[in-house]
């Protein structure tokens, strides 16, 4: 297993003199709801009896978000002082963090597809999993996801080409398929492991897997960098073996250990710059 350290840049410092609101659910919920106003930014200045009465789409109808969900407290008086905590599973609750830019979310279970989405800074905990597109296209910020993630983490949307710009996405389970496609930036760490092209299209910024990938790692890559410290099933053919590395610095970020360094992908482009770090014990065939 590949050891090492990624700075926590993103986090917030205190939670001690910031508005709380607690979001509670009240029903199940069947057609997923559309929330992209749970975000510090929305509830900021607002009390409960506001809060509740912002609007969310379910279908092709709105409700107020008292309909599905008990509100309790008030925001702060900005958004990076406003504390969200959803006490229970929001699984099927889209969009929540999309584009915020400060404060904080807990979601107590876990969280619907886009969870974090366009984020441009402060901090959302997730402690169950996270359904797919998380982080997508995020700038800022810290998302850290304590169970397992869906696909296309930090990618692009369908249709465009860059996905995540900056900001740090942690996952301490494992991620699916397709994870930091299109990334240009940030940072993506991965505790556990990955499936199908990772870091496909990748163009800047920096993935971590700790534990093994399925194949396709890196593919069409330009740029950035990529480490897996598990085994790659199936290796992409367009990398080149360049040298042998005791440790991997980019940044802020060093992880220590035996790794064959590739270079790639020269199957799409031949000034194409992307650096593979793979772990040399799990892959001696390499």
């Amino acid at each position: 297993m590949t050891e090492g350290v990624l700075i926590d840049k993103g986090r917030i410092e205190s939670t001690a003199k910031m508005g709380e609101v607690v979001l509670i659910p009240k029903k199940e919920i069947d057609i997923k709801l559309e929330a992209d106003i749970i975000t510090p930014d929305s509830f900021a200045g607002r009390n409960a009896e506001e809060i509740g009465n912002l609007h969310v789409w379910q279908g092709p109808r709105t409700y107020p978000l008292s309909e599905f969900f008990e509100v309790i407290g008030s925001g702060g008086s900005s958004a990076a002082e406003t504390l969200i905590r959803i006490k229970g599973d929001a699984m099927r609750v889209k969009r929540i963090g999309e584009g915020m830019s400060a404060g904080k979310i807990e979601i107590e279970g876990s969280a619907g597809m886009h969870v974090g989405t366009g984020m441009k800074g402060g901090e959302i905990v997730v402690y169950g999993d996270a359904d797919s597109w998380a982080g997508m296209e995020m700038t800022g910020g810290l998302l850290n996801i304590k169970g397992n993630a869906g696909d296309h983490v930090g990618c692009a949307y369908r249709g465009k080409w860059h996905g995540m710009k900056g900001g740090r996405i942690v996952i301490e389970g494992s991620a699916r398929h397709q994870l930091g496609g299109g990334m240009d930036g940030g940072e993506i760490l991965v505790e556990g492991n990955v499936e199908g092209f990772c870091g496909i299209r990748q163009n800047g910024g920096l993935i971590v897997v700790k534990g093994r990938a399925l194949r396709g790692v890196g593919a069409e890559m330009a740029g950035g960098t990529i480490v897996i410290g598990g085994k790659i099933e199936r290796f992409s053919p367009g990398f080149e073996y360049v040298s042998m590395e005791n440790s991997v610095k980019v940044g802020e970020v060093e992880l220590i250990g035996e790794f064959k360094k590739f270079t790639g992908d020269y199957a799409i482009s031949k000034r194409a710059k992307g650096a593979l770090y793979v772990d040399a014990n799990a892959n001696p065939e390499l």
